[in-house]
């Protein structure tokens, strides 16, 4: 196989690990998804899950169901089982999710 360039060893480790905010470029919609549903006020706007309870075990914030909801309108993805998809194999979508450390 000589003559032939070969991949990166998949199981290498790097010294430096990349951070996935590198993948995803300034100008990307993700960011701009992620800054809108940042600035709303999920509780004026009668999302009843944005209001916390004491007891119980925390539930994710409206806005971690909002993200996907939006990049799948944007993106026509029109299933949220399509999105859990797209959310395992897709760099913007992982970083929109904040599934791997940014």
């Amino acid at each position: 196989m000589s003559g032939f360039i070969k991949g990166v060893n998949r199981s290498q480790f790097t010294f430096f690990p990349e951070s996935l905010n590198d993948f995803v470029n300034a100008e990307n919609t993700v960011r701009v998804i992620d800054v809108f549903i940042e600035v709303l006020d999920l509780a004026e706007l009668g999302f009843t899950g944005a209001i916390t309870k004491s007891t119980g075990r925390p539930k994710y914030h409206p806005s971690i169901m909002l993200k996907p909801y939006l990049y799948g309108y944007l993106n026509r993805v029109q299933s949220f089982r399509r999105l859990e998809i797209e959310a395992n194999r897709n760099v913007e979508l992982m970083w929109l999710l904040e599934l791997i450390g940014s």
